[in-house]
């Protein structure tokens, strides 16, 4: 499942580096070829509930196979396409499989593991996402560049085949894993406050990395003062920040899911405005830009976990919409952060966005623990 989510990261990240090529190959300007890229979010945010309430009666570990070759199929396609319109469509199908892959593989990793280990055994998941963005998309990108981008896609192909086989022969279908028999089964999620607000907290809270990720091109040499070939270091140093958050992150979550959501929400916002105040010293920004991979990694398995539970009828549902919420965090950080910048604030003003965004967060955080509150003293009256 891992092999999995690093074939879904190297796809859904490599396209970026690679759109002046695409642009030249199939004739069109880079502007139109960034719409592969907002293509390919609309494809996750429709299709982690589309997918998911559409397969709400098949095992979840033969809907895992049936996924992951979905996306090997649309990267397929991707590489192969001959004009723009029909590698425009491939994008959007390719994205379609994504969320609702990394929604029930958390929901089968969780029944799997052992007492104790939930968080622990989904970031262990997560861990191929964050893996892809420190080695598989700077590869990948490289190897674009060098013998044509087709070849980044052709990647992904070989990697989505070979975790098919993998799960096809090596992953068990857990007992009690979720599947509701019907799509208004699934649907009963959508019912529940609590999911509303954990995707209002990746929607809102998490996008605030974006908004700095976003712009590391621009950053790093407007900001820290390093050259151009600086930035595929700094994003070597993001991507192995968030690998480490995303490890710390199973161990913490294990023990307390608010705790760690909120550890994440406040490093976020207070690494945010350290970077805002340190940056223009280059050693000092480079460690900020670890320091908020870190923090924000510290969302991942605790808020998939906390959409677990919010929705224990229906989990397939709820978990997929973890990365319907992280894509529209993707979008609203990146377009957020692109405001401030039309706005003439300065290079560091998406990092202030991103504490803006971090603390809105927070905000929704304690919405939801008052609801977890007054829903556990009803349960305990009850009683």
């Amino acid at each position: 499942m891992a092999l999995g989510a690093f074939a879904i990261g190297t796809t859904e990240f490599a396209s970026m580096g690679l759109l002046p090529q695409i642009a030249r190959s199939v004739d069109v300007s880079v502007p139109q070829a960034g719409m592969l890229i907002t293509l390919y979010a609309l494809g996750v945010v429709i299709g982690a509930p589309a997918v998911t309430i559409a397969a709400a009666r098949m095992p979840r570990a033969r809907l895992l196979v049936l996924l992951i070759a979905l996306i090997g199929a649309g990267n397929l396609i991707s590489a192969i396409a001959p004009t723009f319109s029909i590698l425009a469509i491939a994008r959007f199908v390719a994205g379609l499989p994504h969320g609702a892959f990394f929604g029930v593989a958390a929901l089968v990793a969780s029944r799997l593991s052992p007492p104790g280990r939930r968080a622990r055994s989904v970031s262990k998941v997560m861990l191929g996402l964050t893996i892809a963005t420190m080695l598989g998309v700077p590869a990948s990108t490289a190897l674009g560049q060098s013998i044509g981008w087709r070849a980044a896609y052709w990647i992904v192909v070989v990697l989505a085949l070979a975790s098919t086989l993998a799960i096809w022969r090596l992953v068990p279908e857990p007992e009690g894993s979720g599947t509701t028999g019907s799509m208004l089964g699934e649907l009963r999620a959508l019912k529940r406050a609590q999911v509303w607000l954990g995707l209002g907290i990746g929607a809102i809270g998490f996008g605030g990395m974006f908004a700095v990720y976003s712009y590391i091109g621009e950053i790093v040499p407007g900001v820290l003062g390093l050259p151009e070939r600086a930035v595929p270091v700094a994003l070597f140093v993001f991507g192995v920040g968030m690998t480490v958050g995303n490890i710390v992150a199973g161990r913490l979550t294990d023990r307390s899911i608010y705790g760690t959501i909120l550890l994440g929400l406040v490093g976020m916002a207070a690494s945010f405005a350290v970077f805002a105040l340190v940056a223009h010293w280059a050693v000092a920004g480079m460690i900020m830009l670890f320091v908020i991979a870190v923090t924000s990694q510290l969302m991942g398995p605790s808020l998939q976990l906390f959409l677990l539970d919010a929705s224990p009828d229906a989990p397939s549902l709820a978990a997929s919409l973890h990365h319907s919420a992280l894509n529209i965090g993707n979008s609203l950080g990146a377009a957020l952060g692109a405001a401030v910048l039309a706005a003439g604030w300065g290079l560091l003003a998406p990092a202030w966005t991103g504490m803006l965004l971090a603390v809105m967060g927070l905000g929704i955080v304690g919405i939801s623990y008052g609801v977890h509150r007054r829903s556990s003293s009803t349960a305990a009256d009850a009683l």
